[in-house]
């Protein structure tokens, strides 16, 4: 047991109200676009609280106790009695109906069109560190395609010997690798630069997924080209979809033998969404170099610049001036339990857990604070512990009633420390959109309540 969390058999442990998953409606998103272009997000504010004080009455009522002869016990269920259903009434299987509300959400506000557009992954609802293929996050510069493996190619020229075309059979004959990596948008928890403008953790840090990808080392198709290895410093990589989407990678992670061109996630082939039947995975870089429905692979000896390097995703710095090809993900973390939305219904025991990652390595340690980071301890980090990979941490803790302030700080193994946002801001200011890694904060209300709060 971790010192200051002594727990013992009188203790109850405490019971907890998920999240709303859903708290806008088709009106509020419009009134969402409509204050968006003042800079204001009030709706947002005013919408959760609504949607919390429902969340709020409906843990009250199931926070009574039940007397002596609970039915649940003393009753055999029908379940209990009788046969179940048949074997294979679906082909593939899907979730319990009473997990139906677990579910990626579209971004409130965030985009004007849905084909351009992100959804976020429930993270407040998962377990472990893998993200089920069907809630993982996606982004998406034109809609999203299914499209016909038999008829996908992926090219690769430029500074080669022999320029390849390769059909996807070809390339999955081929010796694979699976690995285990994190992907995250580079504008996950953008909206939070300036102010608290989100309530929950699905929408502040959901574009964040971690997977099981399956696929061939991107350098072994490289080398079947011919490919320069020495004078092509950069491999330029182009989706098949309507926008074109083309990001410069760097020459020396492919060189590693982490860049993958993948066909397999968790088991199984990609999902549409994620880019069937081919996609590139970059471990630790932002997640739109991770280009969808692959198809071109072109050696240079020098970035493309291209419209998605020269004019989007790039940091607005204090002084006016723009920073490019800043793609690393840097260490980060978040508690998913107790966050934003909950409800915690008793004094006693809790369980508080969390996600750690870093696109420069693993992690070496998580620290987590219930006073706003006036003291720390350090957590329990859940095997297996990867690199580039998602870390699942947690740490026992007794609330006794009074408002807290939940935080966790996570290490990498290169010595970086996760920044306060006041460290955050003194260099990078408030006016920017990607790579916002700082401490995420979580007030526990004293009648319970968790709210998304920002802590100087």
């Amino acid at each position: 047991m971790i010192k200051g969390a002594r727990v013992d058999s009188r203790q109850a442990a405490g019971r907890l109200v998920k999240a709303p998953e859903n708290f806008i409606d088709a009106a509020g998103v419009r009134s969402v676009f409509a204050e968006a272009k003042d800079g204001r997000r009030d709706f947002l504010r005013s919408a959760f609280a609504a949607a919390a004080a429902g969340v709020a009455a409906a843990g009250a009522a199931r926070a009574a106790v039940p007397g002596a002869g609970d039915p649940a016990i003393l009753e055999l269920p029908e379940h209990s009695k009788g046969l179940g259903q048949p074997v294979v009434t679906d082909g593939y299987g899907k979730p319990s109906k009473f997990e139906r509300n677990v579910q990626r959400r579209q971004s409130p506000g965030l985009t004007q069109t849905n084909q351009a557009s992100v959804s976020f992954a429930p993270l407040q609802s998962l377990f472990g560190i893998v993200t089920p293929s069907g809630l993982h996050f996606e982004r998406h510069h034109q809609g999203w395609w299914d499209v016909d493996p038999s008829k996908h190619r992926l090219m690769l020229n430029g500074m080669v010997k022999t320029p390849k075309v390769f059909t996807m059979d070809e390339i999955m004959r081929l010796p694979s690798v699976s690995r285990f990596h994190f992907i995250e948008c580079g504008a996950n928890t953008g909206m939070e630069w300036g102010n608290v403008a989100v309530p929950t953790c699905q929408y502040s840090h959901g574009m964040l997924s971690c997977s099981e990808f399956t696929g061939v080392p991107l350098i072994k198709l490289l080398e079947l080209a011919g490919a320069d290895l020495n004078k092509g410093r950069f491999v330029l990589a182009e989706g098949a979809d309507g926008s074109s989407m083309t990001r410069t990678i760097p020459m020396s992670l492919i060189r590693s033998g982490e860049v993958l061109v993948a066909y397999g996630q968790n088991g199984e082939m990609l999902r549409p969404e994620n880019g069937y039947p081919l996609r590139l995975v970059v471990p630790g870089v932002q997640g739109v170099s991770w280009v969808k429905y692959l198809r071109r692979l072109e050696v240079g000896d020098q970035p493309w610049a291209t419209k998605d390097e020269a004019i989007h995703y790039m940091d607005l710095m204090p002084d006016g001036l723009h920073r490019q090809y800043t793609s690393i993900q840097e260490c980060k973390s978040v508690v998913t339990t107790p966050s934003g939305g909950q409800v915690l219904l008793d004094k006693g025991y809790y369980h508080i857990s969390g996600l750690a990652w870093s696109g420069r390595g693993k992690v070496k340690r998580v620290d987590v604070s219930v006073d706003g980071g006036r003291n720390w301890r350090t957590a329990r980090l859940e095997g297996p512990v990867m690199s580039k990979c998602l870390t699942r941490f947690g740490i026992d803790w007794v609330w006794d009633g009074k408002p807290a302030i939940v935080q966790s700080r996570a290490t990498d193994e290169t010595g970086y420390v996760q920044p306060a946002k006041r460290q955050l801001r003194e260099v990078r200011g408030t006016r920017s959109i990607y790579h916002n890694n700082a401490i995420q904060s979580w007030l526990v209300q004293e009648n319970g309540e968790v709210k998304n709060v920002q802590v100087s």
